[in-house]
């Protein structure tokens, strides 16, 4: 009967010490979003304080970080043609890939369609001994196993750059 009891416990008391890790799908948190922040630049005295702008309340000032001009310009962009639309160079590019329409909810929507697969998995992985991580168990038949695909895509003929070449 001891050996029994100890063969049940050890596994729950291994278990137990598992790092549920960052991709734990429900949030059961009522405190801050702490991605929702954004640390503003270090502050600087001007050259000229006479040369500074007026203050204008809730609206942005000097020390504020805009995400998508640090993006723009991480990417060898220039972020003053953020806000100018788009491009002449870029336009056949645009209309190619808006050629077969363009969702205006797709992030809405997508969302939407996630959270229902979600709770469609959640049904059979709630109730667990030891803790896993779910996130696995939700989409283990939607993962690409990369050497597969590659292997895959070279039998087709397909050129494969990127990727470590067969040894």
């Amino acid at each position: 009967m001891r050996r029994i009891a100890l063969l049940v416990l050890i596994p729950l008391a291994l278990g137990a010490c598992a790092n549920k890790g960052l991709r734990d799908l429900q949030n059961v948190s009522d405190g801050p979003n702490e991605f929702m922040l954004q640390p503003a630049k270090p502050l600087e005295a001007p050259a000229s304080y006479s040369d500074l702008p007026p203050p204008t309340p809730g609206q942005a000032n000097l020390t504020d970080r805009s995400a998508l001009n640090e993006g723009i310009t991480a990417f060898g962009g220039r972020p003053e043609a953020a806000d100018a639309g788009i491009p002449a160079s870029d336009g056949a590019l645009v209309q190619h890939a808006s050629r077969l329409g363009v969702a205006p909810n797709i992030r809405g929507d997508l969302a939407e369609s996630d959270a229902q697969f979600r709770k469609r998995k959640a049904r059979f992985t709630q109730f667990r001994i030891v803790k896993v991580d779910r996130y696995n168990q939700a989409y283990r038949r939607e993962t690409l196993d990369a050497s597969s695909e590659a292997s895959r895509w070279r039998r087709a003929g397909a050129r494969t750059p990127s990727y470590a070449p067969d040894e």
